[in-house]
């Protein structure tokens, strides 16, 4: 899925001149910024789409050839430092014909409703007027309004840059079914203390562990028909936990990918993990105790394979040692250390010669 930013041109790009009108090269200035930004934002996988009204372009009062000179020499520089432009949609239509191709109209970007690899929970607007912001409002993203003298706004290029392409990765999934109620919060870029209650505290202890070790805030929420037993609890909080790993993680763009061997007393507990959207998952290892405190331990290698399956994860677990506590914990440790080396961002690159993951 690609993000797409659609940018405005005169006042968000360029500089505006006092007659709003670019229509001779002295004239062309471009806004402070703004191509580190989309440098930035290159790199981060949007692509760009410029959306412009261009009052009465080749009437008497604004003739083609003002324009298309500034506007080619605008084109080249950004090509040269590597930006370019999936699109340039431009309305040449007088304020008063209200044509549905003019901005706040999204006449111009109909057929982009109908791709269906647009990230559009990702994509923005930025502008320099109310009507780019109506104009996001109209495609139902975000709009950011460039702050400027003449019209207001908030934002800067490098603020923009920072929001889209650091944007925390943050998820809230809430599954709700007739055995289970679950809710699960997760934020790979801030670290906390984190809460499980799910009314199974040794489960609440190891998924604890994931939070910890993991180097991420983590709340997980359950109500189970425990009354039955803890299956479907177990088994919908793994399910609940890897979508929302899933859904945080978003492109995958920057991230280490894999991942831990940890020693806890004399057991040794590995885990080698892929976040290749392949969900697959290989335990090895015995439990020699029914229960350790209130969990089955059948159902400590279901909670991973359930895990695995909902986050598209890859995930060979291997524990050996003589105290089934350990086994467990180490077990849960290793996972979470493992993520942490995973989701950790290591730049902007996608991590795969297949282009996604």
């Amino acid at each position: 899925m690609t993000p797409i930013l659609f940018i405005d041109r005169d006042g968000t790009l360029i500089e505006e001149p006092e007659d709003f009108q670019i229509d001779a090269y002295e004239k062309l200035r471009f806004v402070p910024g703004v191509v580190p930004a989309l440098l930035k934002l290159r790199d981060a996988g949007y692509q760009f789409v410029m959306v412009s009204n261009q009052d009465g372009l080749g009437s008497e009062q604004y003739p083609r050839p003002s324009f298309e000179g500034p506007h080619a020499l605008m084109m080249q520089v950004f090509e040269s430092q590597g930006i370019r432009f999936r699109d340039v949609l431009i309305d040449e239509s007088w304020p008063h014909e209200n044509r549905p191709t003019r901005k706040p109209g999204i006449g111009l970007v109909i057929p982009y409703l109908q791709d269906r690899s647009i990230d559009w929970a990702r994509s923005a607007m930025v502008g320099d007027r109310q009507t780019d912001n109506q104009f996001a409002e109209n495609l139902n993203i975000r709009a950011f309004q460039l702050k400027t003298a003449q019209f207001g706004g908030e934002w800067d290029w490098a603020g923009i840059a920072n929001e889209l392409a650091d944007a925390p990765r943050r998820a809230v999934v809430q599954r709700n079914t007739k055995e289970t109620k679950i809710r699960v919060e997760v934020d790979l870029d801030r670290i906390a203390e984190p809460v499980a209650k799910t009314g199974l505290p040794f489960f609440d202890h190891m998924l604890e562990q994931i939070g910890k070790h993991g180097g991420f805030a983590l709340d997980v929420r359950a109500d189970g028909d425990l009354h039955i037993d803890e299956h479907h609890t177990v088994e919908d909080t793994g399910l609940a936990l890897g979508q929302a790993l899933k859904e945080a993680l978003g492109d995958k763009r920057g991230i280490g990918r894999y991942g831990f061997t940890l020693p806890m007393d004399e057991t040794l507990a590995s885990a080698a993990l892929d976040f290749s959207g392949r969900p697959y998952f290989v335990f090895t290892g015995e439990f020699r105790r029914e229960r350790v405190g209130d969990l089955p331990t059948e159902l400590v290698p279901h909670f991973f394979r359930s895990l695995c399956d909902a986050a598209g994860l890859n995930l060979n677990l291997k524990v050996e040692g003589d105290n089934d506590h350990h086994k467990v914990e180490a077990s849960f440790k290793a996972l979470a250390r493992a993520l942490r080396q995973a989701v950790k961002r290591e730049g902007a690159e996608l991590p795969s010669t297949k282009g996604a993951l």
